[in-house]
Formats: structure tokens, sequence, C-alpha cells
């Protein structure tokens, strides 16, 4: 997408009505939903992250929440306990008291970690998020089995929010041969669900069919300033809008690519707000849309915590003329040559190629330029056989890949690409 035609799409933005109404409500005027108070974290000090209303309800929720997918690790992956309680710790500190997490999440073992860290707290003070499996579902008995199991490992008799997760065609369709939908019905009805809703990775056809089909509290998609036109975050946006669903966003950051863009890019967003990352522009822009409840950012990072608390508290939607600075750094930045989100749902790979890690070093290299780094990194993996040119087109990525990346393609593409930077 050209300079152009973000500025088309970013200046939608302007058509939706202004965030004033995000104001505080007083108790006794809106009504309160049944089974769910608001929550506030009982350790809150300091600067504190902006709050949104859930519908015209005396529930509020932070408008930043704490994904659990990208969890500080040590060596093969395992999660760091310590410096996790520390970030999570801070979050509550700083009214971030949203956390999401997931059957899959670093393996099955995130489940485990959100439940022994926020098991420190009240319940009444944190929200929690889970969700249900579809793409790994048989029976009606897996559906079952796998949500009791999910309230073990979490610690909890009953999640804030859960959601039937990373619904498509196909997850939709076997999920309504199993009956998902209506067993977490009853699990709602008997006080284990408060609200209910999906993660979605689809076109927007596909959105707009499951969106009408049953009654939601709420909806998961990515957006971000890229994925407005390239992944039709706008028309997935719009659908919900008009659904009256709120919309939870996931990769606000596309996966950190947002965090750290071109040289030229941040000198035009520094010039306008000399204090603010290029991650804070990303959130402002995906914040400014009214019907957004919740993004959540997968802080790996103290200094990523510190960083955007900074940014929400307070939060300050784009102005119009900000919506123009961006449009016109987003043109001196290279968009991602793979629109990889480093999610890792692609592995593990049968071939041993790390997959996300070949496509960042790919999307670092034709962002920076650098073929030496690129050729460096490269190397280290096809040292361990890690590298795209482990890859043998088996194909079984592609059924696993949110983003519908031909991956067995691009590996090729790297490949020849690298083999070029070699001479």
């Amino acid at each position: 997408m050209d300079r152009r035609e973000f500025l088309k799409h970013a200046a939608t933005l302007a058509l939706f009505a202004p965030l004033a109404r995000f104001g505080a409500f007083a108790a006794e005027d809106v009504p309160a939903i049944p089974g769910l108070t608001d929550k506030k974290s009982e350790i809150a000090e300091g600067p504190q992250v902006a709050r949104r209303p859930y519908k015209n309800t005396a529930l509020t929720v932070p408008l930043l929440g704490m994904g659990m997918m990208r969890l500080p690790t040590k060596g093969r992956g395992i999660i760091d306990y310590e410096a996790a309680r520390k970030l999570v710790e801070r979050a509550m500190r700083a009214g971030i008291n949203y956390f999401d997490t997931a059957w899959f999440y670093h393996k099955g073992e995130s489940e485990n970690c959100v439940g022994e860290l926020l098991s420190k707290y009240p319940r009444e003070s944190y929200y929690l998020a889970d969700k249900m499996p579809c793409r790994v579902l048989e029976t009606e008995a897996d559906v079952d089995r796998i949500f009791k199991e999910q309230l073990r490992k979490c610690k909890v008799e009953y999640f804030d929010f859960y959601l039937m997760h990373a619904l498509n065609a196909r997850t939709w369709k076997k999920s309504q041969e199993l009956h998902v939908y209506e067993y977490l019905k009853k699990q709602q009805a008997a006080g284990k669900i408060r609200l209910l809703g999906f993660s979605f990775h689809d076109n927007y056809q596909v959105l707009r069919e499951i969106a009408n089909a049953k009654e939601w509290d709420f909806c998961q998609i990515q957006l971000n300033y890229i994925d407005w036109k390239a992944y039709h975050s706008k028309e997935q946006y719009e659908i919900l809008t008009r659904r009256g669903i709120p919309a939870v966003l996931m990769e606000p950051l596309k996966g950190g690519r947002l965090a750290k863009i071109r040289p030229e890019a941040e000198a035009i967003l520094r010039k306008a707000r000399p204090n603010d990352t290029p991650a804070a522009w990303a959130f402002r822009f995906a914040g400014s849309l009214p019907n957004v409840l919740v993004m959540l950012s997968g802080m790996t990072r103290m200094e990523h915590m510190e960083e955007n608390i900074k940014t929400f508290s307070p939060f300050e939607p784009l102005t119009e003329q900000e919506r123009l600075v961006l449009a016109e750094a987003f043109g001196k930045d290279a968009v991602d040559a793979v629109p990889c989100t480093t999610c890792e749902y692609c592995l593990p790979c049968p071939a041993t190629v790390n997959i996300p890690r070949v496509f960042k070093i790919y999307n670092g290299y034709k962002s920076s330029g650098d073929k030496e780094q690129f050729k460096k990194d490269l190397g280290a993996l096809d040292a361990e056989d890690h590298g795209a040119k482990a890859c043998v087109s088996c194909g079984l990525c592609l059924k696993k890949c949110p983003q519908k990346i031909p991956i067995p393609t691009w590996m090729g593409t790297i490949v020849r690409e690298q083999t070029l930077a070699q001479k």
C-alpha cells in the first residue's frame, strides 16, 4: 500500500465518533453485568493506564492488556517465572489487570504460569481471558476435558473473558459440529464464563458470517496501521462495530515490527512528538478507534512495560494532523516482506526449520539492507539445521499459519536471496 492509499484509509478514522464518550460513568447511571463486577488492582499505585467501559455498563477494563504469549524465557524456551512475576506485579501496579492466555501459548505452559503468578492476588482484582483451542478438538468430550483442565491450570473457578480460539472457516465448521458454542453458553449460564467471544483469523466475509450466527459479548481481531488495509482490519473492525460487538485487539505492534521502523521514518515521528516512540504511535492509531475495548501487548522485558505504561497513562488519541504525520512516516518505512507476527503457531516444524526466526531475519534485512548481518544470522541457523535451507516443502505449516503465509514458497525465496548475498 502506497502513501496515498494509506492516507485515504487513515482518514476514515475521522468518521468515527469522538472518544469523549469513553469518559467516566457514575455507577448509579449504568447497569451492572450479572456475575461480573468492576475489578481494580489491589496494589495500584503511581500513574494508571487508561480504562474503558464495557459497552454502557459500570464494568471498566484497562485499554492495555498483558498478553501471555511472549513471556520472558531462559534456556530452551522455558518460562522465566521470576522475570514474569516482576512484569505481572508492575502491570498490576499500573492498573493493567487484564491478562490473556491460551492453551497453545508457550507450548502449553502459559496457563500454568498464569495460574501460579495470578494466584497471589485476590480473584476480584484481575480479569483473566482464556481460549478453547478449536483446531485440536476431535470430540465433544475434548471440549469438556480441556475447559476443566484450563480452570485447573489457571487455578480459578471462572474466566472473566473466554474465547473460541482462532476461528476461521474450517474451525468454525468443526466447532459447530462439536457444539462448542452451546457448551460454552452452558458454562456461562453456570457462572464459569462471564463474557463469551472469539478470536479470529480469516477474511472479513467469514467474520461477518460468524458474527451474525450467534450472540457474542466481544471479539478479538488483528489490527494495526499496516494491517488496516493489508489484512482487511478496517472491514473486520467495521463489521464488529455495526454489530455492537466490542473489539479486543491482538498484534497492535504487528509482532513488534512497528516498534522498530526505519530511521528516516522514525525521524518524522520524533519531529512531531520528540518523546514518543514508534510503538506509542502504533498504539495510539489502534486505540483511537472508539469500539476498541482492550489492546494486548506481549511485554517480554521491563523496558517494554515501562514504555507502554507511559503511552497509556494518560492515553491520547491521534489528532487529524498526527494521522497525516503517521501516513508520511509509513511512506518512508518498508512494509514487511513477509507478514509474519512470530506467533509460532507454525511450530514445531518436522524439518526443524525455525520459521519465525527465519522470517524475522529476512524482514530485518529487507528493512535495513544489512547484507552482512543477514548472512551471519541465517548462517548460524543453517549450522543448526534450523534455517530456510532445511525446508522440505511438506506444507504442514500452511494449515497452521493464521496469516495464511505461503511459507514453503517464501523459504525458497529466502534461500535464493541468501545465495545471492553470499556472492
